[in-house]
This record gives C-alpha cells, sequence and structure tokens, in this order.
C-alpha cells in the first residue's frame, strides 16, 4: 500500500517530499544534540573550542566549512549518517555555548529559527542527504551514471545557497558583533 502511494507520484514531487523529511528530521537530531546533557566542564571546554575558531572568521571561512560539511552529506550510502552526526554535534556545540553562558539550550537554539541562515543552511543539507539517497537508490538499481548529472545539479544549487547564507551571516556578525 505505501509502496503504491509513492509510485503515484512524479519523480520531481519525491524529491521534494524526500528534502522535506530530511529537512524534519535535521531539526529533531539537532534539537537531540541541544538536549544532550553536558556538565559545566563539557561546556566550556566546547565554548573555548567555539571561540578559537571565531577568532578568524570570514565568509570564505564559512562558505567553505560548510560547503565541506555539506559535500560529505552528499556521498552514496554515507552522506545521511555524516550528516545526521553533523546535525547531533551542532546541537551539542549550541548547547555548551548556551550553558557556558548561561543561557537555555532549547532557547538559544529556537532563537536561531529567526535567521535566514539556519533555514538555508538546513535547507542546502536536507537537499544533500535526499539527493544522497536518491543517487544511492540509483547505484543499486545500476543506474547512478544517470544520477550523477542530478547530484552535480544539486551540488551547485546548493553551493549558490550556501553562499548566500555565508554573506549573510559575515553581514549578521558584523551587525551585531562589532570591532
Amino acid at each position: 500500500m505505501a509502496l503504491s502511494f509513492w509510485k503515484a507520484y512524479p519523480s520531481r514531487i519525491k524529491r521534494i517530499l524526500a528534502i522535506v523529511v530530511f529537512f524534519v528530521v535535521s531539526l529533531i537530531v539537532t534539537i537531540a544534540g541541544v538536549l544532550t546533557p553536558l556538565s559545566l566542564e563539557e561546556a566550556n571546554s566546547l565554548n573555548q573550542e567555539i571561540k578559537q575558531m571565531q577568532e578568524n572568521i570570514n565568509m570564505q571561512f564559512i562558505f567553505g566549512n560548510n560547503f565541506m560539511i555539506c559535500l560529505g552529506m552528499f556521498v552514496p550510502f554515507a552522506g545521511p549518517v555524516f550528516g545526521f552526526y553533523a546535525f547531533y554535534s551542532t546541537g551539542v556545540l549550541i548547547a555548551a555555548y548556551s550553558i557556558a553562558n548561561g543561557l537555555p539550550p532549547l532557547m538559544s537554539f529556537i532563537s536561531l529559527l529567526i535567521f535566514p541562515v539556519f533555514w538555508l543552511e538546513f535547507l542546502a543539507y536536507s537537499v544533500a542527504m535526499a539527493e544522497s539517497v536518491w543517487l544511492t537508490w540509483r547505484i543499486i538499481q545500476h543506474r547512478g551514471r544517470n544520477e550523477l548529472v542530478k547530484t552535480c545539479i544539486f551540488i551547485s544549487i546548493c553551493a549558490v545557497i550556501l553562499l548566500v547564507a555565508a554573506i549573510i551571516e559575515i553581514a549578521l556578525i558584523a551587525m551585531f558583533m562589532p570591532g
């Protein structure tokens, strides 16, 4: 029954549904990371690592880091596993930053929802993981070569989305953290 439901939709709709599913699951996995209990010592240690990374932050670094993570999510078979690990780790980092600064982790996560960067990055990563599944399925069907063209198109789309996100993020950083 469920398979006939899936077969009734054209490929484009299936791809959109896959992206939506990955988007929702990614939010859930990130929230799981945010809700991971951390001691104050663990939070302070992770927060120090975050601060060291922020010292040399620029648009190229933000874009490069996010794009490399995104490329990892495109890998057939392993992409979604890598992606969910990245989302969980991001949630843990949000929790660490929040705890070290005396903020409730879940509220810190919710506050990120107002920024377009959040939505753009999650969209790009969801596209990457969905395409990883499509590419994996096509490889299993021995039609992987045909799917590679679509994968390249989606990589390009994700690169543009992440570049726009990096530009917005660096503008927000400049606006909220002058000096």
